[in-house]
């Protein structure tokens, strides 16, 4: 008896909360992934020795059929629309059967609210079921009601137990399962509080076993840290097959989903949002909404033709360059790369003759949109210029291009692309590297070829 106990006594471990790794004492950091201070105690529970025969465990595994890849036959899966154009276009055209989709964001920002309205879509076609472990049947209700959903499809209980969750769908057979949110739940198996890495890691392996063996779509929400990632272990967003952020800021009523991992669409594609009164609506043209610039020109602004993803898209960029009063004066960016700016500011001192280094430097991007792609070094460099000498730039210019350490300007992947979504909203000029230059293009504005960074001075006051 008392040996029995033993074995049933739960024994003590850390795990790092960054990438689940066990060890059996606590350290520092963890000698998996190099962070430091992830290391937390938890309580796994032994299993007692089994009494029976000693032989080999591959004696009881009946083995998989070894098939040639050729001989395999995919099947043709449809994808299941979300009734959201923008949700969609990230996905890469809708939802595959048996795939399972972690969306992450900060508290508040519409993750319950976009699933709620694309389930309200879905569950003409399929059978829904949504799994609340945050909030109650009657919270729920309220909120569909104030998005104008009936719900008379939608299926919903408020638990938070994977054991119970699970016998729920199997006696349901739901065709799309949306669990809000996968670090509420926890399993009787364990000892660990909802929300650790233990927890997180096997509630999500639980759903994701469910998800391929039925071909139930599961969608998860997450949460994230004070840092932006999604919290529990890493292996997290390694189970799924598709995971998406939900961007936007508090202030503002715009709000961006993006697409980090899909294994059936392209990654880093983005979709718009604007949040009202009535739930979230979809943005069609974007670029609008992120160019709404002043009617009058004024000095440090300008347009970049960027990409994202698939998509080209406009955004204003700003900058201002101020005479410092500081030892160190300020480099600040707000949607773009600190350190793509420090590079910017050393080529324009040695190769355009722009000394900034007794300035404060503030470069923003309008709207609350993220560019990390090099094709907005042209942008900057302009922008940074143009409120350094004071100079204005025309309202109808767009820009794009690449910068390297020698000061050429270097070509960037899609011109086309872009060149036609500046024609398409009107802008009459357009600046861009010399390796993009079209000289018989079908687009009506004007193109001006740049080579060198060192041209730039001059030709900002030619413009």
């Amino acid at each position: 008896m008392l040996t029995n106990l033993k074995l049933m006594a739960a024994k003590t471990v850390f795990i790092c909360s960054d990438c689940g790794a066990h060890y059996p004492k606590w350290t520092g950091q963890c000698p998996e992934c190099g962070q430091w201070n992830t290391l937390a105690e938890s309580q796994l529970q032994a299993e007692p020795k089994s009494s029976g025969s000693k032989r080999r465990f591959t004696e009881f595994v009946e083995p998989q059929k070894i098939q040639l890849l050729a001989d395999v036959q995919p099947s043709k899966s449809l994808r299941v629309g979300t009734g959201q154009q923008e949700l969609d276009r990230v996905l890469g055209g809708g939802l595959v059967a048996g795939s399972v989709v972690l969306l992450g964001g900060d508290p508040g920002i519409g993750k319950s609210t976009l699933l709620l309205q694309a389930l309200a879509a879905i569950s003409a076609n399929l059978s829904v079921l949504y799994v609340s472990g945050e909030e109650s049947v009657e919270q729920i209700a309220i909120r569909a009601k104030r998005l104008n959903i009936s719900g008379d499809r939608i299926q919903i209980i408020a638990d938070n137990l994977l054991e119970r969750t699970l016998k729920a769908c199997q006696s349901n057979n739901p065709q799309v399962l949306v669990i809000d949110s996968i670090q509420t739940f926890y399993s009787e198996s364990f000892q660990s509080a909802p929300g650790s890495v233990t927890q997180v890691r096997e509630t999500a392996a639980a759903f994701v076993r469910l998800a391929k063996q039925t071909g139930c779509i599961v969608l998860l929400i997450g949460h994230v840290t004070k840092d932006g990632l999604l919290a529990g272990p890493r292996i997290l967003e390694h189970m799924v097959d598709t995971v998406l952020y939900f961007e936007g800021d508090r202030s503002s009523s715009f709000r961006l989903i993006r697409g980090i991992k899909n294994r059936f669409g392209a990654v880093n594609e983005i979709g718009v949002f604007a949040m009202t009164d009535q739930g979230l609506k979809q943005v069609s043209n974007p670029s609008a909404m992120f160019i709404s610039r002043q009617s009058d020109p004024v000095p440090g602004s300008i347009v970049l033709a960027a990409m994202e993803g698939s998509r080209p898209l406009l955004v204003e960029v700003q900058a201002l360059a101020d005479k410092s009063q500081l030892a160190n004066p300020r480099r600040l960016t707000v949607g773009l790369e600190a350190t793509r700016l420090a590079m910017i500011l050393a080529v324009l001192h040695r190769h355009a003759g722009c000394p900034l280094y007794d300035h404060d430097v503030f470069v923003n991007v309008i709207g609350g949109v993220k560019i990390q792609e090099p094709a907005a070094d042209l942008a900057i460099a302009i922008a940074i210029l143009s409120s350094y000498q004071n100079l204005t730039l025309p309202s109808k210019l767009a820009v794009f291009g690449e910068i390297g350490l020698t000061g050429e300007i270097r070509p960037v992947q899609k011109g086309q692309e872009r060149i036609k979504e500046a024609n398409k909203l009107g802008f009459d000029q357009i600046l861009i590297p010399n390796a993009n230059y079209i000289k018989k293009s079908k687009y009506a504005q004007k193109m001006i070829s740049i080579k060198h960074i060192s041209e730039i001075p001059t030709l900002l006051r030619e413009l």
